[in-house]
């Protein structure tokens, strides 16, 4: 190497060059897992908070006014309980919600912080995954109103 070097003073000095280009692949490599490993758990983070948003809007569409169902065959919901029904599951499931209750239908719209592996360690360290589902309260059964039927 010598001899090359006093052969072709041209040459010059490159020790250490290849230094920073593993540095910089070993970066480049770091990174694209980093968005390969979080943006697998940020898909699984919006679907985390679809599942809770969809299980709190049913839960809340479960909490009937039985008296103005049995009393006049109208479902309706218990409006107060059937929001903080859907806010207890949400809460209970760690996350934070909005719950809005009209007539017969439950809308829920969830906020799920999901934490990063790999990109934490540049600063991102969660990310925020919004779900939103609606449910509606139904009857059951298939059979006639009662009030519709003849009496004779």
């Amino acid at each position: 190497m010598m001899r090359l070097r006093r052969r072709y003073p041209q040459l010059g000095d490159d020790r250490g060059q290849i230094t920073a280009f593993a540095m910089c692949a070993v970066l480049m490599l770091w990174l694209f897992a980093g968005i390969v490993v979080d943006g697998g758990l940020a898909l699984a983070g919006k679907v985390a908070a679809l599942n809770t948003a969809q299980e709190a809007a049913r839960t809340g569409a479960q909490q009937l006014d039985t008296d103005r169902l049995r009393g006049q065959w109208d479902v309706r919901l218990r409006a107060a309980s059937a929001r903080d029904s859907a806010l207890g599951y949400v809460r209970d499931r760690g996350d934070s919600a909005a719950a809005t209750v009209t007539g017969d239908e439950v809308t829920v719209r969830v906020t799920h912080r999901q934490p990063m592996q790999i990109l934490g360690l540049v600063g991102i360290h969660s990310m925020s995954m919004h779900g939103e589902a609606t449910a509606r309260a139904e009857s059951g059964t298939t059979l006639p109103d009662p009030r519709s039927a003849r009496r004779g």
